[in-house]
Formats: C-alpha cells, structure tokens, sequence
C-alpha cells in the first residue's frame, strides 16, 4: 500500500504478515520461525520481534514463554465479538454508499474471481476474494481508520475460518449472495444491498459458531 511507505520497518512488516494471515498464509496455532521469516523476509531479528509485539497487541498472535510465537487459535467469543463489529462497520458502509464508488468494481472484480475460483474448487482462493470483497465494502465509506481496523478484523476472521473442516460448506454458499449483493449496489439500490449484507452476516456467524461447537464437542 501506498500509505506503508512512510511507516516505520516493523510496522510495514506487520502490515505484511497481516495481509499473509488474511490470505491465508498462517493457520491458528501455527508457530512462526524467527530464523525462517528473517531470511525470507530480508529483515533483522529486532525488527521481525517488534512487528511481531505489534501483531500480538492486535491479538492476531501470541507468545508462549519458552515456546515461541504462535498464530492465535480465535475463540467462540472472539468470533461473536468479529461479526458484532463487521454488522457495525459493513452494513453503514454499504447503505450509504455511491454505486459508482471505486471500491464497488472492487467488489464486483472480487465476485468473478470467487466464482473462477469456485469452478477450480480452490476454496482457500475463494476465501481470499471474499475477504478482498468485504474489505472493499468498508473501502465505500473513504476513512483509511476505518479500513486499518477492519484489516485486523479480516485477519482474525481468515484465523476463524481455517478452524472449520468443510471450507466448501463454508464458502460456497455466499459467492451468489455475494453477486446479489453487489448487483444491488450497482442498480442503485444501497439500502437494500446493506440489508441482504446483515442477513449473509448472520447466516455466516451462525455456520461458523456451530462449526466450532462441532469441534469443540468432538
């Protein structure tokens, strides 16, 4: 990102693992080599620690003493709490948005790569565009606060989904609402797309938490 260029180091670099958490390059409870991601990075020992104490501050990792430092493992209540705080920051976003907002062929070019993805049955692809599409409905509302938060929001949430056993269940059925959603968008109808947005959120927090009771159960 542009505005990373005059950030310090460890903060460009946390900003980088957090874009491989979203993209899925990180499972929960993965432990991150120091040695491995210093030579593959290009960066210092004391610089990869700081990005790290600042992905720990946003909870996205943890340090376990004498052990490491993992990717965090979300919990029930934290999955609550992320859907608690997309409906608060997705839905406004999105009924109040510009139909012809840039961030809206964001969202449509996010929907045509789900959907090739989805012919592929390359699930973790579909995941990444349907995290490419909800960062592109906050984008509608032009605060770059905003859009910081909702990257560490969208980190979490990829954490979330990498703890269920179905990714197909889990993806498949919100490419076509997502489709509806942005279709709605463009025919100038941003009301009516927020309110299919909170209903494809509680159907996506409901699938999700019974898959982790699943889980925990099992």
């Amino acid at each position: 990102m542009d505005q990373d260029l005059a950030l310090p180091l460890p903060q460009k670099l946390a900003n980088q693992l957090r874009e491989g958490l979203i993209g899925g390059a990180f499972t929960p409870g993965q432990r991150l080599s120091e040695q491995a991601l210093c030579d593959e990075l290009d960066v210092s020992r004391n610089t990869l620690r700081e990005a790290f104490r600042l992905l720990t501050k946003e909870g996205l990792l943890e340090h376990k003493a004498n052990r490491g430092v993992f990717v965090t493992t979300p919990s029930i209540a934290a999955v609550i709490d992320i859907y608690r705080v997309r409906r608060m920051l997705e839905c406004p976003a999105l009924a109040h948005a510009y139909p012809n907002h840039p961030a809206a062929a964001r969202m449509r070019a996010a929907v045509q790569s789900a959907r090739a993805a989805r012919q592929r049955l390359d699930w973790r692809e579909v995941g990444s565009a349907n995290m490419r599409f909800h960062t592109a409905i906050v984008e509608l509302a032009d605060s770059e606060r905003l859009s910081g938060f909702y990257a560490q929001v969208s980190a979490e949430l990829r954490l979330a989904f990498f703890l269920l056993d179905d990714p197909e269940l889990l993806h498949a059925p919100y490419v076509d609402m997502n489709e509806a959603i942005i279709s709605l968008l463009e025919q100038g109808r941003p009301a009516a797309a927020a309110a299919s947005l909170e209903t494809y959120l509680n159907q996506s927090e409901r699938t999700i938490l019974a898959a982790l009771a699943r889980r925990a159960a099992a």
